[in-house]
């Protein structure tokens, strides 16, 4: 399955990535080669670059490995291609502009029926390409434009988790539902279950939160965050942890609201009464 990475701070954080290494975390033979994105906010705007190819092979992740950026909002996606080909128009993380916000969207998993859940015919975002998780991004942005299409301002905090935690209990009985997703204040991530080995099971991603010292370091496989920023607070998270220890698993389910390198909400799915 694919790999999902990302990153709130409270300063601006140099990131360098190496996400071929991501990609080894969950294989050994690293199957993840069908294309990857980074994305990250800067100047109310995000810069996104996408590939459809290995990243290991690929010169513009040699590029961001040479010239890291600096951010304080970043996530990225490492793809296992299962449904739609090996193109652009399927590499993520997609964005799209709401209420005057760049949205960013990574997703993890499988949505069989996620087309019926994104084609109401009253939204007004369509997928580019066909893969599962850019349909199941049109569908939290047609949930989304309730909130943010009509407002002068920006809706609350609750009214956003709400709805993201709505969206995500929906996501859940389609299949695997992993997904990052950032409306350019918050970063929202969802844990769900994804393939360990032969087994699909939780957790579907980790979360790591550091406090740093004035020109600390934070060095993992295929990571080195750097900031020079006194009292720096950053929150990780990861299909897989990537260093040995100090990551908890999300439990399935449970979703995490992070600001400028806080947790701010960690919501649990709301148990189900079986008869």
């Amino acid at each position: 399955m694919c790999e999902l990475f990302a990153m709130s701070s409270r300063w601006p954080t140099t990131v360098r990535l190496s996400l071929d290494a991501f990609a080894r975390h969950g294989s050994p033979q690293g199957p993840h080669h069908d294309g990857w994105g980074v994305g990250w906010y800067a100047d109310r705007d995000v810069q996104v670059v996408r590939e459809p190819r290995a990243a290991a092979d690929s010169a513009y992740m040699a590029f961001l490995q040479s010239t890291p950026f600096t951010a304080t909002l970043a996530m990225s996606h490492i793809r296992h291609a299962t449904r739609g080909e090996p193109a652009l128009r399927n590499c993520q993380p997609f964005a799209r502009e709401l209420g005057g916000n760049m949205h960013l969207f990574a997703h993890n998993g499988d949505l069989g029926a996620i087309d019926e859940l994104a084609s109401a015919p009253d939204n007004l975002f369509h997928p580019v390409g066909e893969t599962d998780s850019e349909r199941a991004f049109c569908a939290l942005l047609g949930r989304m434009h309730a909130l943010w299409g009509n407002c002068a301002q920006p809706p609350t905090l609750d009214q956003r988790i709400a709805t993201v935690a709505g969206f995500a209990a929906d996501l859940r009985a389609l299949g695997p539902a992993n997904f990052l997703y950032s409306d350019g204040q918050a970063l929202y991530a969802h844990g769900h279950r994804r393939r360990h080995g032969d087994v699909i099971r939780p957790p579907g991603l980790h979360l790591l939160v550091r406090h740093c010292a004035r020109e600390a370091a934070l060095l993992a496989d295929g990571l080195t965050l750097r900031s020079q920023a006194p009292e720096q607070a950053v929150v990780l998270l990861a299909s897989v942890p990537l260093t040995p220890e100090g990551w908890t698993p999300l439990a399935e389910g449970e979703l995490v609201v992070a600001q400028t390198g806080g947790i701010v909400a960690r919501l649990m799915p709301v148990p189900t009464n079986h008869l």
